[in-house]
């Protein structure tokens, strides 16, 4: 059974998170210069993937465009 959660009293602050064992980083303050490569990196896998999707995409159409010849052939 969970243990009943006392209710809290107003005026109470709420609990700060522990950051023991939550297995989070500590926050780095990064350059602006920092932030624009990382953008730039980020962009770039965006592009990459959204380019092998295009390819895929095209692929299958080539596949459904060569299935129609054949059904409108007979």
């Amino acid at each position: 059974m969970p243990p009943k959660k006392q209710p809290k009293t107003q005026g109470e602050a709420p609990a700060a998170p522990s950051t023991e064992g939550a297995g989070r980083k500590p926050w780095v303050k990064k350059t602006p210069v920092e932030v624009v490569l990382e953008q730039i990196g980020k962009q770039e896998q965006k592009v990459e993937q959204m380019e092998a999707d295009l390819t895929r995409e095209k692929r299958e159409l080539q596949k459904l465009l060569k299935a129609k010849e054949v059904l409108e052939a007979k």
